[in-house]
């Protein structure tokens, strides 16, 4: 029986989505356009939304370029702000506020303000997390240029933090450049950090399908997500070597990847199961067997960094997106070709090994990245750009993809890329979205938090 069949013969519906809330954390956000995005609001921030226990903190830079930091208590507790001691040093978007919480202390930790630059990072004392005590800066030690005690050098970009399956927290980040770095790894127990080490380097040659070859890339990932003791990843190859595209205006990202960890980030396994990369000696390069679980050259505008998620049985999904062959066999200009004709992909493995890749039948519209979350009941829920919510059911096979809240209809007036507080999802099956209003030039916007109810 088909998915489809098996669809409609139970009548089975995509799953709809209410809104709770919108709520402006900051009526004047910094605002500028820089790599086609806002430093307020990027895929990769992980997380510029955060919910711990019974608080959501969230992170963005005010006009001032000052860094903010905000706490509600959930559910619909009103937010606080404070003043961290640091403005942002420059106008590129990559310089993101992440945030973190370390479950063994409860400590509340921030990197930001970087691009293949020196990290700025501090974190609050113990407890701050769940304590409820009052919200203010001098809670928090001096912002400084290590990871705590730390050293994990000065080309730094994409700090990520995560918490494992037993509660230790991870920072996950580049070294290095775009189209020359590794993907790094450090873990923070009983109170202090240590470096696990690199766990995908620039190594290796790539040929294209046009006979070029290269020999430095980075690789991009889609997350970086625990489920079930595991850590999973999915990422693409952006090569260094411009020739490896059909065009100088178009991405020299290639390909969907897919590894594992079982061991927290030391050991990583392609997904037949065979071990293929040890994190500091031996990382996984663009030339490691077995990893690549979607081919596609660098001809089509394929996006980094869109997103990921876990489902219950330990199956990974992504989203990609890219401009497909029916529209171009050559992006010429990514911005533009990508706002035209790029669509959305789900990415998904089965329990057979399997992979599976559906375009979701809906455009893009924007340069931007999407962001997959799944519910309780592996329903899969997509928030496009500009905050438009496309649903599919897991009864479906995820082939019934429907509109559930359209944000351009709905006069959000958002700008496009979104980021999300997956960890809320998790607990309590609420989706918060935080977006930036659209704006122009330099011209300060508003920055807020909507949330949904997952309706399955």
């Amino acid at each position: 029986m088909t998915s489809a069949s098996y669809h409609c013969t139970h009548g089975e519906a995509a799953p709809s989505v209410s809104l709770i809330s919108n709520t402006q954390v900051d009526a004047n956000g910094i605002f500028f356009v820089s790599y086609d995005g806002v430093v307020n609001v990027n895929s990769f921030q992980l997380s510029a939304v955060l919910t711990y226990s019974n608080w959501q903190y969230a992170a963005w830079y005010t006009s001032t370029k000052t860094a903010i930091l905000a706490r509600r208590q959930l559910p619909s507790g009103s937010w606080t702000t404070l003043q961290l001691p640091h403005q942002l040093s420059t106008s590129d978007s990559h310089n993101v506020i992440s945030l973190g919480v370390s479950p063994a202390d409860g400590k509340i930790h921030v990197a930001l303000d970087c691009h293949s630059t020196q990290v700025y990072y501090t974190s609050s004392e113990a407890g701050l997390a769940t304590s409820g005590a009052s919200w203010i800066a001098n809670r928090f030690g001096n912002i400084t240029n290590t990871l705590g005690n730390l050293n994990i050098g000065s080309t730094i970009t994409y700090p990520q933090f995560v918490i494992t399956s037993d509660n230790l927290l991870q920072f996950v980040f580049r070294s290095g450049v775009s189209g020359n770095g590794a993907t790094q790894l450090a873990e923070y127990s009983g109170g202090s950090w240590s470096n696990v080490g690199s766990w995908a380097s620039g190594t290796g040659t790539y040929t294209s399908t046009n006979g070029a070859t290269s020999t430095a890339r980075n690789l991009y990932i889609h997350g970086f997500t625990y489920r079930s003791s595991s850590a999973h990843v999915t990422g693409t190859w952006r090569e260094q070597n411009g020739a490896v595209s059909c065009s100088s205006g178009g991405l020299t990202n290639h390909d969907t990847t897919y590894f594992y960890s079982e061991d927290k980030g030391r050991t990583w396994k392609n997904s037949a199961g065979t071990q293929v990369g040890t994190s500091g000696s031996n990382p996984v390069n663009v030339n490691t067997a077995g990893i690549i679980v979607d081919s596609l050259n660098a001809d089509h505008g394929l996006m980094n960094q869109e997103s990921q998620d876990v489902d219950s049985a330990g199956q990974i999904h992504a989203i990609i997106s890219y401009v497909p062959g029916r529209f171009t066999q050559c992006v010429t200009d990514y911005a533009a070709n990508r706002t035209s004709y790029a669509r959305p992909f789900h990415v998904y493995r089965s329990t057979n090994g399997t992979f599976t890749k559906m375009e979701i039948p809906f455009a893009i519209n924007a340069v931007g990245r999407s962001q997959i979350v799944l519910d309780s009941a592996d329903n899969a829920y997509v928030v496009l750009p500009y905050v438009r919510i496309v649903t599919a059911s897991k009864a479906s096979g995820w082939t019934d993809w429907t509109l559930a809240y359209d944000g351009v209809a709905e006069g959000l007036n958002a700008f496009g890329e979104v980021t999300v507080d997956r960890a809320r999802v998790t607990s309590s099956g609420v989706l918060s979205i935080l977006y930036q209003l659209t704006s122009s030039g330099t011209t300060p916007s508003a920055v807020k938090v909507i949330d949904f109810t997952l309706n399955g």
